[in-house]
């Protein structure tokens, strides 16, 4: 197991700052997320953690080690990528027992043909062939080993690219969006097998992914990037009811939390919300009433009924539209039907003009 101090890591290409000086403290045994939208530079950070780019500043230690420098294979980290980077022309054995024989055997043993007659090779082999059929069997891959990469399902050879990580014993596992080939069914069950696979191993895990899902149920604790910088680091139920920014609050949650300037409130916002400040508020936590006076007013614009819950979309004029969950059975309502929305206001969030979370005690200390 091992743990990871980014310090100030900065990357750049030509003018276009893709980290801007990310510093993260990873702890041994831990499942760590980095979620953002496409191009906040969570892959960058990865590829840089595992040696595969190298930052313009900053650096990186495991377990107290400076790895600047250091390539890859001196780094004992295992990178599982999203195409899964599998052989086409090996069997799924020598997919996974490639690392082993990369590894342990000489030039000479690796010869094609003529390595097999070279002292010691046997023995090894037969080493590697015990480590293959644990993982395998780890796994629930062992009827596979004989198939090529292109006779299996998307599912089974994401097993076999954890696999092949795996038959190394890293210190540290980075997986970048390793499901997003993956139907949505599969991807539940993949997610899984990956939290079960960490908490077998107990090793640290570096996960990359774009889908809150992922994110939300499978970390320790999840890096929110957006624009090359961390915006905050907690665990998801943290992230999703104390944000730090209104990005973090607008990324995580579905349907999205809904957002009003506070200009907008009739009544009931909070004593400390400045004129130009921004309040929030999950769509679970509002109600649906008749039009008299409430906190924010307007007309029922969509209703989107999934079974378990149903979301009313609810069109406020100029302070844009908002979402609330009802639970079925409530009375039914009709698009265009004028409505209020109401919400105690131990569950808004308050936001400064820049985006920046305001507590009661911060405007009070002001």
């Amino acid at each position: 197991m091992a743990n990871i101090h980014l310090d100030t890591i900065a990357k750049g290409y030509g003018e276009t700052a893709v980290l801007k000086g990310v510093s993260i403290d990873i702890r041994d045994g831990e499942f760590l997320t980095l979620i953002g939208p496409s191009g906040c530079g969570k892959s960058t950070l990865l590829r840089i953690i595992a040696g595969l780019e190298t930052q313009d500043s900053g650096s990186i230690a495991v377990d107290g080690d400076i790895i600047d420098g250091k390539r890859p294979k001196e780094r004992d980290v295992a990178m599982v990528f999203q195409s899964y980077a599998l052989y086409p022309h090996y069997t799924i054995y020598d997919n996974i027992a490639l690392p082993l024989r990369t590894r342990r055997l000489s030039n000479a043993q690796r010869f094609p043909l003529l390595g097999s007659l070279v002292p010691g090779r046997q023995t090894i082999e037969v080493g590697i062939r015990q480590e293959v059929g644990n993982v395998a069997e780890m796994l629930g891959i062992s009827h596979l080993l004989d198939r090529k990469p292109g006779q299996l399902s998307g599912g089974q050879r994401q097993r076999v690219a954890l696999g092949r990580a795996m038959v190394r014993h890293p210190k540290i596992f980075l997986m970048d969006e390793p499901l997003s080939n993956l139907d949505a069914k599969l991807r539940v069950q993949m997610r899984a097998e990956i939290v079960d696979l960490h908490r077998r191993l107990g090793v640290t895990f570096v996960y990359v992914t774009h889908d809150q899902a992922e994110a939300m149920t499978m970390s320790d604790r999840v890096a929110v990037m957006i624009g090359g910088d961390v915006l905050q680091i907690a665990p998801a139920e943290e992230l999703y009811r104390n944000p730090d920014d209104i990005r973090v609050a607008e990324m995580i949650g579905s349907p999205k939390i809904n957002v009003v300037a506070r200009k907008h409130w009739r009544i009931g916002a909070p004593q400390f919300a400045l004129p130009d400040s921004q309040i929030a508020f999950r769509p679970e936590s509002a109600t649906i009433a008749a039009p008299s006076g409430g906190m924010l007013e307007g007309n029922v614009a969509g209703i989107e009924n999934l079974g378990a819950d149903i979301f009313v979309k609810v069109e406020l004029g100029d302070a844009g539209p908002m979402v609330v969950r009802r639970a079925p059975g409530e009375r039914r309502l009709e698009i265009g039907e004028s409505v209020s929305v109401i919400t105690d206001a131990a569950h808004m969030l308050v936001f400064d003009a820049a985006g920046k979370r305001v507590r009661p005690v911060e405007r009070i200390a002001a």
